[in-house]
């Protein structure tokens, strides 16, 4: 059990070292971690080529909940940065509450960031000029986009991390014993107000310390407030749950701005403004540079709200057949997912935005030369997920003939960690967000691992969700200390290079939080929560 246990770690410590001793990016760790996990499967977990491969191809399949709203959203931010549109919005985003510099955290980090992630775009590459040039340092313009979002990683790219676990979760449970989205959410949303309201302290510790706190007290308690009363209701029906991330930045903006309105501020400070910058605006209009995003929304609303037609795109599986090893259909919801929508409303907003053929050429070129290598890093973890989980498997038997690199895992966990694995899985996703860059890679590698384990120690569904939604806010916390965000928000104001002094400070306050959810996900364990 220990030489399988080792060999079963190996591939994950290759990528670790990949990133942080040879410090390569995330594809190329990917790519090195993926060969070195099919070398292990073939070599010690009797796993054959073809279970490999087509792990390989089932697990890039898996990824398109992601991988695919990678490739279509980057095109989305590429067509809005060459039509002009994204200009306009940042300049409107520089005007907001400049009186109140706590509740401008709130607003801009938690409720924009929270907004922008959750419709594809990137608070790491947008926020970091805007917080710049309203006054704030370089260490704290890229420090806060980094954590503005973390605790609606979940929610990301219309739920596109929780679609993930959703389909891995099914595909464990098996047919008959699957879980719905409200079902996951009920559990997910717990953590939310708790974790929602801790990282609005840390934003506010960053920039001014205990004083900031200090300032900072109502609006953050407010903010994370809002968030938990907004997640409530949409977790609680099918149809809201991937909403939730778009429907809490709004509520936080929403609500931001009333509080300003009610002490008194200005929630809108042109003044700031340039000469340049106000002769754009005038001949930009704001909801024409908006309309992506709008038309966006608007086409999820139509589909989601109305039940019957939520339940029919749901329902409507479009699976691709013949590629798992075990046989199963592997749904791709085509339909329904976020990505076909965020390609649609592209096309849609032309009719608004009405580019220009050049703009167009230049939007396309852009999207070429970005998107290729942050798609297949969303992609590669997934085919590693998935060689790990049916390592050991036979293609002529259809069933394992020895046990795979998970359940080695499982059991290797179960055993060492028994009643305190609650507290380690939220630790197991921050490593994961640290290796993988994302909350949906890690949960694409480690969520069958965290699943099985919880079931060797009969948590049952309800402790099985919660040690994943843990396993899950680990991985969202871990964007923080990403090196791959906070190099990219280093890049966008030209600073690269000062993401080391940000990260140090961000590693400590990743430690606390993830403490935090770990001791949080003990808790709902010991009291039985029932979804």
């Amino acid at each position: 059990m220990v030489g399988s246990l080792i060999l079963t770690l190996l591939p994950i410590l290759v990528i670790v070292c990949m990133l942080v001793i040879f410090k390569k990016s995330a594809d190329i760790s990917g790519i090195i971690g993926w060969l070195c996990v099919s070398v292990v499967a073939f070599l010690f977990f009797k796993t054959s080529l073809p279970v490999i491969f087509r792990s390989t191809i089932s697990g890039f399949i898996r990824s398109f909940p992601v991988s695919m709203i990678v490739l279509t959203s980057l095109f989305m931010m590429a067509y809005m940065e060459k039509t002009g549109a994204l200009k306009r919005i940042i300049i409107f985003i520089k005007t907001i509450a400049s009186h109140n510099k706590a509740v401008q955290i709130m607003m801009i980090n938690i409720g924009f960031g929270t907004l922008m992630v959750a419709v594809g775009a990137t608070p790491v590459s947008i926020l970091p000029p805007i917080l710049l040039a309203m006054g704030y340092s370089t260490y704290v313009s890229i420090a806060l986009p980094s954590i503005g979002y973390d605790s609606l990683c979940t929610y990301s790219l219309l739920g596109a991390p929780l679609v993930a676990f959703l389909d891995f979760a099914n595909n464990f449970l098996g047919q008959g014993n699957e879980i719905s989205p409200s079902q996951a959410g009920r559990v997910f949303f717990m953590f939310l107000p708790l974790v929602s309201t801790l990282i609005g302290f840390c934003m506010l510790y960053i920039v001014d310390k205990w004083n900031g706190i200090k300032k900072g007290f109502l609006p953050c308690i407010v903010t994370g407030g809002v968030i938990a009363i907004v997640a409530f209701f949409t977790n609680k029906v099918d149809n809201l749950v991937t909403l939730t991330g778009v429907l809490s930045g709004i509520a936080v903006i929403v609500t931001m701005a009333l509080y300003l309105k009610l002490t008194g501020k200005k929630v809108i400070d042109k003044s700031i403004l340039t000469d340049e910058e106000r002769e754009y605006e005038k001949k930009y209009p704001l909801w024409k540079a908006l309309s992506p995003w709008i038309i966006l929304i608007g086409f999820i609303l139509v589909l989601n709200l109305p039940k019957p037609i939520y339940d029919y795109l749901y329902n409507l599986a479009l699976p691709i057949k013949g590629i798992a090893v075990d046989g199963r259909p592997i749904a791709t919801r085509a339909l329904w997912n976020a990505y076909t929508w965020i390609a649609v409303a592209v096309v849609v907003s032309m009719l608004v935005i009405q580019p220009k053929k050049s703009e167009l050429k230049e939007s396309v070129r852009v999207w070429i030369k970005r998107a290729p290598r942050p798609v297949f890093s969303a992609a590669i973890f997934f085919a590693i997920g998935e060689v790990m989980n049916y390592s050991g498997w036979s293609l002529d038997a259809m069933a394992y003939q020895t046990e795979s690199m998970i359940k080695v895992l499982a059991s290797s966990s179960a055993d060492a960690f028994s009643g305190a694995y609650g507290f380690i899985t939220g630790f197991v996703g921050l490593f994961g967000g640290f290796v993988t860059g994302s909350e949906a890679s890690t949960i694409a590698m480690f969520a069958n691992y965290t699943m099985q384990t919880a079931n060797k120690l009969n948590l049952g569904l309800d402790g099985l969700i919660i040690v994943t939604a843990a396993l899950a806010f680990g991985g969202g916390l871990a964007s923080v200390i990403s090196p791959a965000k906070l190099q990219n928000a280093a890049a966008s104001i030209d600073k690269l290079g000062e993401e080391n002094k940000v990260i140090r400070i961000a590693f400590v306050f990743a430690l606390i939080l993830t403490f935090v959810t770990s001791v949080y996900a003990m808790v709902l364990l010991k009291i039985g929560l029932k979804i």
